[in-house]
């Protein structure tokens, strides 16, 4: 999922092999939560549902919406007017928020929901056997900050995401983590990460801003990177991993293990300092 609310950018997007664009609504509570961190907040709006829409044809629209709110029954319907096909639900606690937004959806696009606050995580179970949900994504970023963790792929090393990862599976439901660094950058390597997914059985990830170094326009876009390469790295080395047998899969966890944990030595080190 390739995150942009540009119509050149979503539309190129997709032509150098993005399976999704990915609108973000989100605003509520979350300068509050990340505005003290190098974290992005997103500024889009309904109107840029509708416009990227129209760019990007039958490629999957995944819009974002608020956290439940007073007006959250107005917004669902103008996202789902504008052309969304998924609706993400975040930083919910209990398996009847859920139950509430899947019914202002009502079927008319599908459900992913965003787990990525403790209380999520602690009844995940019970969240998982509400009717209606059709997708579950796994927000590192907010779900390591309501833990208190120091780096988010702690998540990863913890055995966290693997426990989820096979609820998931168990019920057929599926699932995605986290986001993605183009493959030779990141705090944790692409590499690392994409190979993670695929142990995990995850079928979507986000692509980080590292894939659009900040740009607001396509000019702007083709000249900070080229974007399709980027893109075709991740295919190309997808397909090698899938490839791998045993005991390769499991010395790529274990470098990912160390390289977690060097992280976040070297952060927790930093603020003893």
């Amino acid at each position: 999922m390739f995150i942009c609310n540009n119509a050149g950018m979503a539309q190129h997007a997709v032509l150098s092999g993005v399976d999704r664009v990915f609108v973000d609504l989100e605003i509520h509570g979350k300068f509050e939560r990340q505005g003290h961190r190098d974290t992005l907040i997103s500024g889009h709006s309904v109107d840029d549902v509708a416009a990227v829409r129209a760019a990007i044809g039958h490629t999957e629209l995944v819009v974002r919406v608020n956290p439940l709110h007073a007006h959250s029954p107005e917004e669902v319907n103008a996202v789902v007017t504008a052309g969304a096909d998924l609706l993400m639900l975040p930083m919910f606690k209990t398996a009847v928020e859920v139950m509430h937004f899947v019914e202002m959806v009502q079927g008319r696009a599908k459900v992913i929901v965003l787990v990525e606050t403790p209380s999520a995580m602690k009844d995940f179970g019970e969240i998982l056997g509400v009717p209606g949900i059709d997708e579950v994504y796994i927000g590192l970023n907010d779900l390591h900050l309501g833990l208190k963790l120091d780096f988010m792929f702690e998540l990863l090393a913890d055995g966290s995401v693997e426990k989820m990862a096979k609820n998931c599976r168990e019920v057929g439901i599926p699932f995605g983590f986290g986001g993605i660094a183009r493959m030779d950058e990141g705090l944790l390597p692409g590499d690392l990460v994409l190979a993670e997914h695929l142990r995990l059985e995850s079928t979507v990830v986000i692509l980080s801003r590292t894939f659009h170094r900040g740009s607001t326009s396509l000019d702007e876009m083709h000249a900070n990177l080229d974007f399709a390469r980027e893109v075709a790295r991740l295919r190309d080395y997808e397909t090698r991993l899938a490839r791998r047998d045993q005991s390769e899969i499991e010395a790529d966890h274990r470098r990912l293990l160390q390289g977690v944990a060097d992280i976040t030595a070297q952060i927790r080190f930093q603020h003893s300092r």
